[in-house]
């Protein structure tokens, strides 16, 4: 009984996702098969690039046609050298395809499954999402939060760190800097003058960024 989905059937379903993107949604996102730059197992990936505004009508389609269980990873980037966008969101999904097992007697029993024999939507995939965005002092892109409640950690820490905002989040608030950290500011915006940039001294606001840390001569 095989326990490991051949690169041959990830390759498939990635394909058919990608087949199935370009046909409902060509107008507004490219989506392409790239493959894993790493590791022993080179598998396929979907890569899209989708726009802004489109982006909920966009996942709750991979949600609900494609089965795209969960949101792993959501990151900002501020390019403010950058020609063709200022700021990027890059979201990473997954398909488990994973369903709940029986129980019995209070334990949980897996059904033992053959992965060579899984097909369509039972293979699990890997998603990568681009949102490019343009120049200006408030990016900003819909909420998936109520679509994979992976989301929710993740929008809030982008936001905190980056400033990109959410529209539709409900409950929008800082989860790593201090509650009362200064309003607009974000410290991964490049802007700001932290060691994190290649500067030693960090930002000096009444939060005590401008102390200098023990391993000041690490590079962070």
């Amino acid at each position: 009984m095989g326990m490991a989905v051949s690169n041959k059937q990830t390759t498939e379903a990635v394909e058919a996702i990608v087949a199935a993107a370009n046909a409902e949604f060509s107008d507004v996102l490219s989506a392409e098969v790239r493959n894993q730059a790493g590791g022993n197992r080179k598998s396929a990936y979907v890569f899209l690039q989708v726009e802004a505004e489109s982006w909920r009508k966009v996942a709750k389609w991979l949600k609900k046609s494609q089965a795209i269980d969960y949101c792993c990873m959501i990151t900002g980037i501020h390019w403010p050298d950058a020609k063709d966008m200022s700021w990027q969101v890059v979201i990473h999904l997954m398909r488990f395809a994973v369903s709940n097992p029986p129980v019995s007697k209070g334990q949980v029993n897996p059904v033992p499954t053959d992965a060579s024999k899984l097909s369509g939507k039972d293979i699990p995939v890997q998603i990568e999402v681009s949102i490019k965005l343009p120049d200006g002092r408030s990016p900003s892109v819909p909420s998936v939060a109520d679509v994979w409640v992976g989301a929710d950690w993740n929008e809030k820490e982008t936001w905190d760190l980056v400033g990109i905002e959410f529209e539709g989040h409900e409950g929008m608030r800082r989860v790593l800097l201090p509650h009362d950290s200064p309003t607009g500011y974000h410290p991964l915006q490049k802007q700001h003058k932290l060691r994190y940039h290649d500067f030693n001294e960090m930002y000096d606001d009444p939060q005590g960024f401008m102390r200098k840390p023990v391993d000041i001569g690490k590079v962070k």
